[in-house]
């Protein structure tokens, strides 16, 4: 997945400190693609940063990003950290999981989920 963002080292601090990525590619000046280009590692996931012009909307539109159900202090913190905005998550179902939905400076929307498939799906058949 690839994001259009205004300041590359920006996004490389959400990516690192809010989601544990690891660079593992910067072009620095050269541009092989459309833009300079930044490429990490998030848990197993090739997420692609370019430069470019920031979203203009922002919507629920959204990519999802697993974390432990221990981990919702921290990564909130770190979030709030940083100044992000973090939209109120919807209503939940005892079973569900617990979610954290921000945006990034760009105003891509983030979701951080505690649950599994599996588990979302077992407790709507219930």
């Amino acid at each position: 997945m690839t994001f259009i963002v205004n300041d590359l080292d920006k996004m490389e601090e959400v990516l690192t400190f809010v989601l544990n990525a690891k660079k593992i590619y910067d072009s620095g000046d050269k541009t092989f693609s459309l833009s300079k280009e930044r490429f990490f590692d998030v848990g197993g996931v090739w997420v692609a940063t370019m430069e470019g012009e920031s979203l203009t909307d922002r919507t629920y539109n959204h990519v999802a990003f697993k974390m432990a159900p221990d981990e919702y202090d921290d990564r909130l913190q770190r979030i709030r950290s940083l100044g992000l905005d973090v939209r109120e998550g919807r209503s939940r179902v005892e079973g569900e999981g617990h979610s954290i939905y921000f945006y990034d400076h760009d105003n891509h929307m983030f979701k951080l989920h505690s649950g599994m498939l599996e588990e979302r799906l077992r407790r709507y058949r219930e």
